[in-house]
């Protein structure tokens, strides 16, 4: 395998297919306005907060995973700390500077709308770090998949509804579940694959308790629970959408294939939760 660039690098770290669990709770959020009331500097304050904190978090788990020895038999996507074609430092300080654009952009967003949004930034902050970073990272304990729920699900989408216009609009904490469960999957991806590498780190992830097997079927409770979400968020055909866009991935979940014979389930998933956020701010645009 060619080493990456010096820029190359740091896009795939950033690690791209990730990113629709940041963008499509907005995008989904923002869309349960209607278009006569619709706030586009708002909107795109929500995007910069969701973007720059999920990117951050991404680099703060490559540091953390690296100096801990992690990432050493992982069979994912290039790791900047791991490849130790970046000193450690450059990489936390990227993490940080990343939480930086997304507190300020969040304290513009609070400026224009709610001081709320103030202790709900600095807390997706702190759970952006101690995912992976401090002595006792929760994401090493099975409690990643709570976090990603609540902040790439609920606060994101419900976070992004309310600073259109004030309120929380019917429906929109049933579009938030929907939003977590797919982000949830998006992180089972990583997961499922990562399996065995956990289990030998000590990184006691959902999936690496439960195993490869049994770990398929949280990758379909998570599916199953973004399909209700839409359903009773009341877009039947978004969940329709949904339960067409995951069944290849769902497929591959339950298959035999482990480590890298895994590593198309992300972008699966990732697709998935793409079309399914570009059909719902359709839908909801015509029909609103």
């Amino acid at each position: 395998m060619s080493v990456p660039g010096p820029v190359e690098r740091w896009v795939l770290a950033a690690r791209a297919r990730t990113l629709p669990a940041a963008t499509v709770p907005v995008v989904i959020g923002a869309s349960l306005t209607r278009p006569r009331t619709y706030n586009v500097t708002n909107t795109l304050l929500c995007l910069i907060i969701a973007l720059a904190l999920q990117i951050g978090t991404n680099y703060a788990n490559d540091y953390s995973d690296g100096v801990r020895g992690t990432d050493e038999a992982r069979v994912g996507p290039f790791r900047l700390t791991a490849s130790r074609l970046v000193p450690q430092r450059a990489v936390k300080r990227a993490a940080f500077l990343f939480f930086a654009v997304a507190a300020l952009a969040g304290l513009a967003l609070s400026i224009r709308s709610t001081w709320v949004f103030i202790p709900l930034g600095m807390s997706a902050v702190a759970a952006g770090w101690f995912y992976t970073g401090g002595p006792k990272p929760y994401g090493y304990f099975g409690f990643g998949e709570l976090f990603v729920m609540i902040y790439f699900g609920f606060v994101a989408t419900v976070g992004t509804a309310f600073a259109q216009h004030g309120h929380i609009p019917a429906g929109a904490w049933w579009w938030g579940l929907t939003t977590g469960s797919m982000a949830c999957a998006l992180l089972e991806a990583n997961n499922l694959r990562d399996v065995d590498g956990d289990q030998e780190a000590g990184k006691k992830t959902l999936a690496a308790r439960l195993g490869r097997r049994r770990g398929s079927w949280l990758y379909a409770v998570f599916v199953a629970a973004a399909i209700l979400g839409a359903g009773f968020g009341g877009e039947g055909l978004v969940g329709a959408v949904a339960l067409a866009m995951y069944i290849p991935a769902l497929q591959l979940a339950f298959s035999h294939k482990i480590g890298r014979e895994l590593l198309p389930l992300l972008k699966q998933s990732s697709h998935a939760q793409w079309t399914v956020g570009a059909v719902t701010a359709i839908v909801m645009f015509v029909t609103r």
